[in-house]
């Protein structure tokens, strides 16, 4: 499925009501601050709401073995989630004389920011600068985006992959990789993965094998060969998409970050049903992969979730591709 590369005389993302500019070599449109700041608020707001729990249990020394992933696994705070961003080809318009004097601030320390230049219409992404610091990583993501939706995705791996990070691991003494009993047991556990063929394509889960599983799987997946294998019905491929829009920040539309955001929050807590931990304290049923129903189920979702990552895929690809074009206009 190729990547849809957005015209360079047309924004890639970002909110409605953007006036074009041919005449502005560095940026497509005009947002009037009005709307962006309606935009930016908007987007603070919503951010605040995915990151409620995180902050309420983090000031009570509180933890949460599913939800605290797109924290830990994918170090972000939350005031960088909150802070929106139009992505590349958008001009935020100062505000008019005579508005309140904290609109003025907040523009002036707006203009302040990493990546950002002025113009004489406005601030807007500082794509030279961007780029020089941070052109492997979009030519790297864009790649690997345009690669992983080029192959068929995979359904054929029912989440074993949690059930290999803990396979055999009273062995060697490991730990458990989070703080929730094994619903199976760890005979039964060990049971589902030795029954079970191991076809992760995904390295960043890989890595975290037990010895004993390591060699149980059909691929041996290394940081190189990602992209490669990376296929897009892998879960953690999807879940993937959130890092790589963090990466690409500020370059990538606020409302793009967070719809990234809510993907990989679905994605997880399909993950650990399906894992071998019990998620029943969290008011979660289990995925049972050991079981045909529970197979049934998890392709099912699996397949929902490579529809909703397609999407954000071609999305992030055309934000990558809109820089490349810049970069060779500039």
């Amino acid at each position: 499925m190729p990547l849809t590369t957005a015209p360079l005389d047309a924004p890639t993302s970002g909110p409605p009501g953007l006036t074009p500019r041919a005449a502005d070599r560095t940026a497509d449109a005009v947002l009037p601050a009005g709307r962006w700041q309606a935009v930016a608020a908007a987007h603070a707001a919503r951010a605040d709401e995915r990151t409620a729990g995180w902050r309420e249990r983090k000031a009570r020394g509180a933890t949460h073995a599913i939800e605290d992933f797109l924290f830990t696994y994918y170090p972000t705070r939350p005031a960088q989630l909150r802070r929106w961003h139009p992505g590349p080809g958008v001009v935020l318009a100062p505000p008019p004389p005579g508005r309140p004097d904290d609109q003025h601030t907040a523009y002036a320390e707006r203009a302040a920011w990493r990546w950002t230049a002025s113009t004489p219409h406005g601030i807007t992404l500082d794509t030279r600068a961007f780029l020089a610091d941070r052109g492997e990583t979009v030519d790297y993501v864009l790649d690997l985006l345009e690669r992983t939706a080029g192959r068929p995705a995979q359904f054929g791996c029912f989440g074993l992959h949690e059930w290999a990070m803990v396979y055999r691991d009273r062995e060697h003494g490991r730990d458990q990789r989070h703080p929730l009993p094994l619903r199976l047991g760890h005979a039964g556990t060990d049971e589902v993965v030795d029954s079970h063929p191991v076809r992760c394509t995904h390295f960043d889960a890989f890595r975290f094998f037990t010895p004993q599983a390591t060699g149980l799987n059909r691929l041996q997946p290394t940081r190189a060969t990602q992209p490669e294998l990376e296929q897009p019905g892998c879960l953690h491929a999807t879940m993937d998409l959130y890092k790589w829009a963090l990466k690409l920040s500020p370059a990538v539309p606020g409302d793009l970050l967070l719809d990234c955001f809510d993907l990989a929050r679905d994605v997880r807590v399909v993950d650990m049903q399906a894992s071998p931990y019990d998620v029943s304290a969290y008011g979660l049923a289990p995925i049972a992969i050991e079981t045909a129903e529970g197979k049934t189920a998890y392709v099912r979702a699996q397949r929902e979730f490579t529809d909703r990552g397609a999407v954000l895929r071609s999305r992030l690809g055309a934000v990558c591709s809109a820089l490349v074009a810049r970069r060779t206009a500039l």
